[in-house]
């Protein structure tokens, strides 16, 4: 018997062991950079200090209305300070964050709230209408805590975040987990083919998802992050809970445009942020009169959906370094990564190496790994054909969907998290989306990739934006039909996308028909291709 088989005297204590939790971040930051910037909106300047200070109070304010640890507490608010306090004020006294996508319509907010059980909602003025109405349909209702802002000032109607704030306890003793196996956040998938699930984060979870970024995204001390990315989207990919970890700042924005990005990029010092596609779309067609200038190395994280290898390779030229990133709401958003490789791949053309950076690529840190699994259950060949779902496993997913455990026990099938997207598995272990499962088009028998599809069109001059779908055919059953968002000022026709593709692409897989106009979209960016497959059967 070796002698560490007798482990008399070395069990967990005090001492050896304590819950990860991402808020002891924050309170770390407060020691030691008590005076370094810690948020930035306008003319709003917090310190760690304050900004320690204001989530104290946010804890305290809350406790004060009656909430208890595992209580839910939601926030309908846009990327402004009392969302980014939330992410430490909610869970510092022991509740759970749940944030909702300002953007849903009434019915679905009661749903999420009822399901969710939500006691008290922090609501911006402007989504005032909107909490009021789905409010009105939960029983019991949540109390609303209305959070004005400029543009926006309060109504009246309901008590007002600030004025709570300043009646808080300011020496209010946060309270930490016991277990790091204890929910953080409550977030809801889009339900666009039904109710939404409820997605449960676990401290643990978001306190190793910070680190793997850190690692992952190359940072060192002191970066300035700009919200790009809701922080009611999967909790902003966790980087609210991330910066205090290195001293950073975050600079929050709340209308994401092209003129406010490049403004905060040239008079914020911003180095990071994240965003979709559409995001980077905007930049690269942005006109001369919307951009600024500014000198120092941005580093850009991008998913939602595959960026086109055109659009990669525009933002190269603007002097973005951009790091192609994958993940669901169930994985606390971006879990594999595209690493670059040094060496072989610095030495490519830059079409070929925007096209190395559009592959998905392999597993964070804090993750065990990432596979692509045939129907059988045993994963598919590396030869980068051979398609497959993408799953994954690791300390960055879910707990489980919330009082669902016929689909949380479906989605952990085999000991891995399935995410319903189809791809294959390089040589090199970078594994690349082909499909969503339900967006792959079988035209005659064969299958065809709408992603792939959709990448031939983005690299025609003309276009901005596409989304290919299945439109029914009476001889093929289903065949491609493109949707086409145009740059300004540039036009083109349905011949000329058609004859673009086909000269890239196989014949079945060239679109049979072209719409031209604006491309319906989610408020995180992606493209809502199921409006457009109801547009192309007719239905709308």
């Amino acid at each position: 018997m070796g002698w560490l088989q007798d482990e008399t005297g070395l069990e967990r204590c005090a001492a050896n062991h304590v819950a990860l939790t991402p808020l002891s971040h924050l309170a770390r930051a407060a020691r030691i950079w008590p005076d370094r910037e810690a948020l930035v909106y306008g003319d709003t300047r917090w310190t760690y200090a304050q900004y320690h200070d204001r989530v104290t109070r946010q804890a305290a304010m809350l406790a004060g209305l009656g909430i208890v640890p595992g209580d839910v507490v939601a926030t309908l608010l846009p990327n402004v300070p009392a969302q980014v306090e939330a992410s430490f004020g909610v869970p510092a006294c022991g509740a759970v964050l749940n944030t909702i996508n300002t953007r849903l319509d009434a019915g679905t907010v009661t749903y999420i709230l009822g399901h969710g059980g939500a006691k008290i909602v922090l609501v911006d003025s402007q989504f005032l209408d909107l909490a009021e109405a789905a409010c009105a349909d939960v029983t019991p209702p949540p109390q609303i805590i209305e959070v004005p802002d400029a543009g926006f000032p309060a109504s009246g109607r309901h008590p007002v975040y600030e004025d709570e704030l300043i009646r808080a306890d300011p020496t209010f003793d946060w309270i930490l987990p016991d277990d790091e196996w204890e929910s953080i956040a409550l977030n809801y998938t889009s339900g666009t083919t039904g109710r939404p699930k409820g997605v449960v984060y676990h401290h643990r979870g978001a306190y190793l998802m910070t680190m793997g970024t850190v690692v992952s995204w190359r940072m060192v001390l002191y970066p300035r992050l700009m919200v790009v990315v809701p922080l009611f989207h999967c909790n902003g990919w966790c980087h609210a809970w991330m910066m205090p970890l290195v001293g950073g700042t975050v600079v929050c924005l709340r209308d994401v445009t092209a003129p406010a990005i490049f403004g905060a990029l040239a008079d914020e010092g911003v180095t990071h942020f994240g965003g979709a596609p559409i995001v980077l779309n905007a930049l690269v067609n942005a006109p001369e009169g919307e951009r600024r200038t500014f000198d120092q190395q941005v580093e850009v994280y991008t998913a939602g959906a595959p960026p086109p290898a055109a659009t990669l390779a525009r933002m190269e030229t603007l002097g973005f370094n951009v790091t192609h990133v994958y993940g669901l709401t169930e994985t606390y958003g971006h879990v594999v990564e595209n690493v670059w490789q040094p060496g072989d791949w610095d030495a490519l053309d830059a079409g070929d190496k925007a096209a190395m950076k559009s592959r998905q690529g392999v597993a964070y840190p804090m993750m065990e790994g990432v596979e692509v699994f045939a129907q059988d259950g045993t994963p598919v060949p590396a030869d980068g054909e051979t398609q497959g779902e993408i799953a994954m496993r690791g300390n960055a997913v879910m707990k489980g969907y919330l009082a669902n455990p016929d689909a949380t026990a479906q989605a952990f099938a085999g000991g891995w998290f399935r995410s319903g997207d189809l791809g294959v598995k390089h040589p090199d272990g970078y594994v690349q989306i082909r499909d969503r499962a339900k967006d792959i088009i079988i035209s005659g028998g064969e299958n065809v990739s709408s992603v792939e599809v959709e990448g031939a069109i983005m690299h025609h001059d003309a276009v901005s934006l596409c989304a290919v779908v299945a439109r029914p055919d009476d001889k093929w059953g289903e065949v491609p039909h493109a949707f086409v968002e145009l740059r300004d000022g540039c036009n083109s026709t349905e011949d000329e996308i058609i004859a673009h593709v086909r000269d890239r692409l196989a014949g079945f897989k060239t679109p049979k028909s072209v719409t031209f106009g604006s491309l319906p979209k989610t408020s995180t960016g992606k493209i809502q291709k199921f409006v457009l497959r109801e547009r192309v059967r007719g239905n709308v």
